[in-house]
């Protein structure tokens, strides 16, 4: 499936009211934890159905960054019904993304 590049201008229809949970990776390309963690973000998407994977670059997206109180980077936050329902920051394992967003592993994993 991928992931979705979400601006301000799409952050409501694509998280807020989204009917499965949203995994959302707060980031910026100089970020080297950031660029180090997409590889699994991008897995993520392309694995999971039952979640959906959204992108912000808070270089381009400052407003959003300011709205969610993201001070570091890369944050990864997780909504379930229109509410934030999770927030770590750091570099996180695959499993650890998949617990934090309430999805389970498939078995080819």
């Amino acid at each position: 499936m991928g992931y979705v590049t979400l601006t301000k201008d799409n952050f409501d229809q694509e998280v807020l009211k989204a009917d499965k949970p949203v995994l959302v990776d707060f980031w910026a390309s100089w970020c080297g934890p950031c660029m180090a963690l997409a590889p699994t973000i991008d897995e993520i998407a392309q694995e999971q159905s039952e979640i959906k994977v959204g992108k912000v670059n808070v270089d381009d997206e400052g407003e959003l960054a300011r709205q969610f109180r993201v001070m570091s980077i890369p944050t990864l936050m997780v909504f379930k019904n229109g509410e934030l329902v999770r927030r770590e920051v750091g570099g996180k394992s695959k499993e650890e993304i998949l617990e934090m967003a309430g999805a389970t592993e498939t078995a080819q994993a």
